[in-house]
């Protein structure tokens, strides 16, 4: 019990220092929690946090808190989806409150405008690090039909102007379809 109390600190912990430090949004916090929780705690494979991802990506509400909480489910249950969310939502509730307060302040303030466009820059490096790590990692699975998938996504939102809503909801569909018709193809083979 112990262990975990200990366990359930450092989620929380890890969570609130990745969002209080991480400006830019869910899809910069995201490849973070990926590197901090599979790469250094190693509480979870690779396979596993990009499945995750892309439930979270799927469903209503910003990226980083449904990350956040199928993350702290996947690895603690009930307490670590609490602890994560936490984690995860009270950084930008308490900077949000501050900047709130002092906002008169702020608001003609150029260093202030400076620093948020340089922070632009920061978070356009970070999702284009995402972009390459995520394709990588999807070409050396050469799993063709994932490749296909990715090529496809692409084409349809850069060439035909192709919602992205709707391209995550066909592949998503399309995935359901390859797993459930996978299943059924290994079930069938393994009753004979």
């Amino acid at each position: 019990m112990d262990q975990d109390k200990k366990s359930l600190w450092k989620l929380f912990a890890s969570t609130f220092y990745l969002s209080a430090f991480t400006f830019g949004g869910g899809y910069v916090i995201v490849p973070l929690m990926k590197k901090r929780f599979v790469d250094k705690l190693g509480w979870i494979e690779e396979e596993e946090m990009l499945n995750l991802i892309a439930i979270a990506q799927s469903s209503p509400g910003p990226i980083a808190v449904n990350t956040s909480i199928l993350l702290g489910y996947k690895v603690f249950g009930v307490a670590g989806s609490i602890m994560s969310v936490l984690g995860t939502v009270l950084p930008p509730l308490i900077i949000l409150t501050a900047i709130s307060y002092f906002y008169q302040s702020f608001k003609d303030n150029r260093v202030v405008r400076a620093v948020l466009m340089g922070m632009q820059a920061g978070v356009a490096a970070v999702i284009m690090d995402v972009i390459i790590s995520m394709v990588g990692n999807v070409i050396k699975s050469r799993k063709l039909f994932s490749i296909l998938m990715m090529g496809g996504a692409l084409i349809a939102a850069l060439v035909f102007d192709i919602n992205v809503v709707l391209i995550i909801l066909v592949c998503g569909l399309i995935g359901a379809i390859a797993v459930l018709y996978g299943d059924r193809k290994g079930k069938g083979a393994k009753k004979q």
